[in-house]
């Protein structure tokens, strides 16, 4: 017992190296413009493109583009296996606590096995299951959100003279 709470200490590893002042601008500027555009869309097309996870997908596509978590393939499937998984639950097993918890592990494994994982969109199966979504939410917000932020994160971060986005599609 002794052992397994030591591990709560840690190990003392150093904090991540600090950002600069410029790629903490590049960061805000890069979000600011793909939630903005996103946001466009919407109101302009009348058809739903953002959700809450979005918000943290910016924070990886323009914070830490070179992290595996930040590629195109892991950002799209992430989120398509998620919601497709979220509303399967919803549609066809129920909406209660248990069929939320079991569409969010489930969609949180299939990231895992098929190489998709997107931290952010492991919250898409409860945003899912809180409005109570419709099948149109694979697509709208889902699919054409996502494959938007990736677009202009294939944009913007090409931009910066230290960055070359994607490191792979595949």
């Amino acid at each position: 017992m002794h052992s397994y709470l030591q591990k709560f200490k840690g190990k003392k590893v150093e904090l991540v190296p600090k950002s600069t002042l410029n790629e903490i601008l590049f960061a805000f500027v890069g979000s600011f413009i793909a939630i903005a555009i996103i946001g466009y869309f919407t109101k302009t097309y009348d058809n739903l493109l953002i959700m809450g996870s979005f918000g943290a997908s910016c924070v990886l596509l323009f914070g830490f583009p070179k992290s595996a978590f930040s590629q195109p393939r892991n950002v799209i499937l992430g989120h398509f296996i998620s919601s497709l998984v979220g509303l399967l639950f919803l549609h066809f097993i129920g909406n209660d606590y248990i069929s939320m918890s079991l569409a969010l592990a489930i969609a949180i494994s299939l990231m895992i096995a098929t190489r998709t994982v997107h931290p952010p969109a492991g919250s898409n199966p409860i945003i899912i299951f809180l409005l109570g979504a419709s099948w149109d939410y694979l697509i709208f917000p889902t699919l054409i959100g996502s494959i938007i932020l990736v677009i202009v994160s294939l944009f913007y971060n090409n931009l910066h003279k230290n960055r070359s986005y994607p490191d792979y599609w595949y």
